[in-house]
């Protein structure tokens, strides 16, 4: 079966992304995939997490957010409504658990690492986007700190990306866009290292139950698509141990 975009059930989007795309961040990137573009920057501060001081460990975290007109129809900004959204506040949870799971805490003292995901347009999968993006940014942090002898190595345990699969029509499908995204009957966010091991997987039936099988063959097509991404990662942070 073919979707409207023409790929096959199987298929990612078209992926980009750009590096160093903010002059002013440590580490960034512009990733795409599709019409879903996202700018992720990394950047460090040396104050600690009130609840790690003295400690000798280090905090991550992430803040995400999207442009009032990122989406066909206008979203104010929650700073204007001084309140973040609680799907804001799951997906920012999300990228922060995420790059925590392989990132040694350990290496940079007492500091603190933000991770910056702005959604400037959004055509479905910009939560997993950010978790792509943001990776290759933090990376590239950690090679700048290495290369100003902030540290000695790269501390990061394992690549690490995400993408989206859902049931369709009955279709099980990689990657959906946001037409797909909204009717879809199972509606699947993996996250996964470059070894395979799960971080997170997110899940819901907007429709029909699924079965055992389907899970099955939604996660063996998520983990093809992943190492797939994790391949456009490798063209530009390269070995994690150099």
């Amino acid at each position: 079966m073919e979707r409207k975009s023409g790929r096959k059930c199987d298929e990612l989007r078209p992926i980009k992304l750009i590096d160093n795309y903010l002059s002013s961040a440590p580490g960034s990137v512009m990733v795409e995939f599709g019409n879903t573009r996202v700018i992720c920057a990394a950047s460090i501060d040396d104050k600690a997490a009130p609840f790690l001081k003295n400690t000798g460990r280090g905090w991550l975290t992430a803040e995400y957010s999207m442009l009032p007109m990122s989406t066909q129809t206008r979203t104010a900004r929650e700073a204007v409504r001084g309140k973040l959204g609680g799907r804001t506040q799951e997906i920012q949870r999300m990228i922060g658990r995420s790059l925590r799971a392989v990132t040694d805490l350990n290496a940079f003292g007492e500091k603190t690492i933000y991770l910056d995901c702005d959604v400037i347009q959004a055509d479905g999968g910009t939560r997993t986007a950010s978790v792509t993006g943001a990776f290759v940014a933090l990376v590239g942090l950690f090679r700048k700190m290495k290369q100003e002898g902030a540290i000695r190595e790269i501390p990061v345990r394992d690549y690490l990306s995400a993408v989206s699969v859902g049931i369709i029509d009955h279709q099980i499908m990689l990657d959906l866009e946001y037409e797909e995204d909204s009717r879809a009957e199972v509606d699947m966010n993996f996250v996964m290292t470059g070894s395979g091991h799960f971080i997170e997987i997110q899940g819901t039936a907007e429709k029909i139950p699924f079965s055992q099988q389907q899970m099955t063959q939604m996660t063996e097509l998520a983990e093809n698509g992943i190492r797939r991404i994790i391949e456009h990662q490798k063209e530009i942070v390269g070995d994690l141990i150099g």
